[in-house]
């Protein structure tokens, strides 16, 4: 995230963004909440004709998606333009048909934020991990989709921490 993107990148513009992001209004994603220090959002993934899979559920490919840049954007909110923040791996446990609309909240704990700045604080990669309960309008977990992230400093950060410690 550049300098310029970093003074706007404030969570109500985030929300509006995403919310008119085609891959998202496409799909019936919609961002319900983002909280002023980026550590929680609530989403929903709307049941739509075009959305739904051959069994008149909700489609695969779309429950992942809904969790699809989460984190990470919640992460380059909460630690700006210092650092480099990537998906890195994700996997998806189908449970049961999402016959409803659906839910996921997520949550960057602080002991976990913590744990980031610490392993990242000389410059060092960290891949934290984060687990999202997709759920349905009845609060039933219709699946559990797991989330690798990339976090290191940037370059120009990494120097400077160097310095400031020596």
């Amino acid at each position: 995230m550049g300098n310029w993107m970093s003074k706007i990148y404030k969570p109500k513009i985030v929300k509006f963004a995403l919310n008119s992001w085609p891959p998202f209004w496409g799909a019936g994603i919609k961002i319900l909440s983002i909280s002023d220090d980026f550590r929680e959002v609530k989403m929903k993934l709307k049941l739509r004709w075009w959305n739904k899979n051959a069994n008149r559920t909700q489609y695969g490919g779309s429950i992942f998606s809904l969790t699809d840049p989460v984190y990470s954007l919640m992460l380059m909110g909460i630690l700006g333009d210092q650092y480099y923040v990537w998906d890195k791996e994700a996997s998806i446990n189908f449970i049961k048909p999402g016959q409803s609309d659906l839910y996921a909240d997520f949550l960057v704990p602080l002991d976990q934020l913590e744990e980031i700045l610490r392993l990242t604080a000389n410059g060092d990669k960290c891949f934290p991990e984060f687990i999202i309960h997709v759920k349905d309008k009845n609060g039933n977990v219709v699946s559990e989709v797991q989330r690798k992230l990339y976090v290191r400093k940037k370059p120009r950060f990494r120097e400077e921490s160097e310095q400031q410690t020596a």
